[in-house]
């Protein structure tokens, strides 16, 4: 989060959410939240007791996340996350530019709309699926025609089956101790000097929950995001060396 008020904003918009599912016994929705929001949302889940809630970006290991306000068992229906995919692709896939992720997140934006509206933009060479609230779909469908120099044309998945799966690289490494900061710096390659700058600077989540404890011990199933590298899941599959060190399993995601 960038200042003080933009915080607060989203702390009260937040709570406007958990009251009005309590008060009226519905789900409400909040946008797509990054992960300082998702940090600060977090952080209030003990003010927000009273209203349960669950995050969910359209897909496992999504990064941004909408909150869903309400509890089934007390509301006694379910009701779907307003999510959907929508898949970019270039009209002449030969004469297509290779895209970037910011380049699609850049036209995205030009078209004047809000980053809450949308969740993660997988790219896939020259191709694309963009989450977004189901209420932009048909906007972003008509309107999103070029990416940088390439003619798109934009169309929802029907099924979830239907958009590639995100294959993890899987990676082991071998670590003195099961410490945050110290596979970090193995999984990416960075000095311990490194790392600790990424936790003074606010870089590092575990769970969508900002880490400030660098030694904080992993466990498994957790996942972990790096700012500016990436994230890897902490599968917690691990054995002791003959040197005694411990050789860990990840999965590393781009």
């Amino acid at each position: 989060m960038e200042s003080t008020r933009e915080i607060q904003q989203l702390k009260s918009h937040l709570k406007d959410l958990a009251d009005r599912s309590y008060r009226q016994n519905l789900y409400t929705f909040s946008g797509f939240l990054g992960l300082a929001e998702q940090d600060q949302l977090w952080r209030m889940e003990k003010e927000l007791r009273y209203s349960s809630v669950q995050l969910w970006g359209g897909y496992e290991q999504a990064e941004r996340k909408a909150a869903r306000f309400g509890n089934p068992q007390e509301l006694c229906y379910e009701e779907d996350y307003p999510i959907v995919c929508i898949h970019i692709a270039p009209l002449q896939a030969k004469f297509a530019d290779d895209l970037s992720h910011r380049d699609f997140l850049g036209a995205l934006m030009n078209l004047g709309i809000e980053r809450s509206t949308l969740g993660d933009i997988r790219v896939a060479e020259k191709e694309a699926y963009l989450y977004c609230l189901s209420s932009m779909a048909e906007y972003i469908c008509e309107h999103l025609e070029k990416v940088r120099h390439t003619s798109v044309q934009c169309v929802p998945v029907a099924e979830s089956a239907d958009v590639p799966r995100e294959e993890p690289r899987e990676l082991v490494v071998q670590l003195p101790s099961l410490r945050v900061d110290a596979c970090l710096a193995k999984v990416y390659n960075r000095s311990r000097g490194e790392i600790l700058e990424a936790f003074q600077g606010g870089k590092v989540y575990v769970d969508g929950r900002l880490c400030e404890n660098n030694s904080r011990q992993l466990k498994g199933g957790e996942t972990v995001n790096l700012r500016g590298y990436g994230k890897f899941l902490f599968t917690g599959e691990r054995r002791e060396t003959r040197k005694g060190k411990l050789s860990v399993k990840v999965l590393l995601y781009q």
